[in-house]
C-alpha cells in the first residue's frame, strides 16, 4: 500500500469497530462504505492471521487506529517501545486516522485495566499537552483525544470540555466526540451533555463514537457503566443527532467489546448512524 493512496481523512460515514468474530462477515458483505477501526495494541505482533485478516479487509475500505495503551495523561514518560511498534504499524496499513484517549493507564511501569481520569488543572494539561506533542512526533502523525468517561465528580480548575479544547490547541491535536462517554458522565455527575457538545468546536473533531452502556450491578440506574456491552440506546441516538445537527456530518463509529452480537444487528446500527449523517449531508447540501 502506499503512503499517499491512504493519505485521506475518514469519510463521513458510519464504521464499525472491527472484532474477530466480524472478519470473515465484514471481508465477505462487500460493502467498502463501511470503514473499520481497530485497537492496534492487539496487532502489535510479528505476523500470523490477525494480520493477514486485517490487510484484506483494509483493501479498499478506509482504517482507523485507536489506540488504549499510550496513557497520554501519565507522568511516566512515553512508552519508547509501544511508540516503535505503533508507528510500524501505522506505517504498513497507512490508516486514515490514529486516536488515543485523554486519560492514562500505567505508572512506573506498571499498566492497568481502564482508562482513568485526569485532573482538570493546568498542571495535568500542560502534561497531557506535552505528551500528546511527542507522541505525534513520535508516529509522525496528528492524532485525536477522546474524552473520558466519569463515573465521580471531583474538584477542578476547569470544566472537561474547556479543558480538552486548551489541550487540543496546545498539541496541534484534533478531538474524538464520544458522545456515549458525555451522556454517561452527564449523568453521572450531573451535567447538561448539550452544553457540553455546544462547546466543542467543529473543526476539532474528526470523529464521532456511539457506544451501549449498562446500569451498575449495585446501584442500578443511579450510576451508568461504559460497558460497550450492549445496543445503543435512545438517549444517545438522541445525542447523537444532536451533535450531528451542531458540528455537521462527522464519521460516526459504533463500538462493541463486549457481548459481541451477530454481524447483521450491528451493521443495523452502523447503518442507522450512516442514515443520520447522510440526512445531515443532504440538509446541508440544500442549505448551501
Amino acid at each position: 500500500m502506499s503512503s499517499s493512496a491512504r493519505n485521506k481523512a475518514l469519510p463521513p460515514r458510519g464504521g464499525i469497530g472491527l472484532k474477530p468474530e466480524h472478519y470473515r462477515d465484514l471481508l465477505e458483505g462487500g460493502d467498502t462504505s463501511v470503514w473499520v477501526e481497530v485497537h492496534p495494541e492487539n496487532y502489535m505482533v510479528a505476523g500470523g492471521p490477525r494480520l493477514a485478516w486485517l490487510e484484506a479487509i483494509r483493501e479498499g475500505r478506509a482504517l482507523s487506529f485507536h489506540g488504549v495503551g499510550a496513557s497520554l495523561g501519565g507522568l511516566d514518560p512515553l512508552d519508547q517501545d509501544h511508540l516503535s511498534k505503533l508507528k510500524a504499524l501505522i506505517e504498513r496499513y497507512q490508516p486514515e486516522q490514529v486516536s488515543e484517549h485523554a486519560a492514562w493507564c500505567a505508572r512506573r511501569g506498571t499498566y492497568y485495566s481502564d482508562l482513568l481520569p485526569l485532573p482538570r488543572t493546568h498542571e495535568a494539561l500542560r502534561n497531557i499537552a506535552n505528551n500528546v506533542d511527542a507522541f505525534q512526533t513520535g508516529i509522525g502523525r496528528r492524532i485525536l483525544l477522546e474524552n473520558p468517561t466519569n463515573y465521580l465528580p471531583f474538584a477542578s480548575e476547569m470544566d472537561e470540555p474547556s479543558f480538552l479544547v486548551e489541550v487540543a490547541k496546545t498539541a496541534g491535536c484534533g478531538l474524538l466526540l464520544d458522545v456515549n462517554n458525555i451522556w454517561i458522565s452527564g449523568h453521572n455527575v450531573g451535567f447538561d451533555p448539550r452544553e457540553y457538545i455546544r462547546q466543542i468546536p467543529a473543526e476539532l473533531v474528526g470523529e464521532i463514537h456511539v457506544a451501549g452502556h449498562s446500569e451498575d450491578p449495585n446501584l442500578g440506574a443511579a450510576l451508568l457503566i461504559d460497558s460497550h456491552a450492549a445496543a445503543i440506546s435512545e438517549e444517545v441516538w438522541g445525542l447523537l443527532a444532536f451533535t450531528l445537527d451542531l458540528l455537521g456530518p462527522k464519521p460516526v463509529l459504533v463500538e462493541r467489546d463486549a457481548d459481541i452480537p451477530a454481524f447483521a444487528e450491528l451493521k443495523a446500527e452502523r447503518d442507522r448512524a450512516d442514515a443520520m449523517i447522510k440526512e445531515m449531508s443532504g440538509a446541508e447540501h440544500v442549505a448551501a
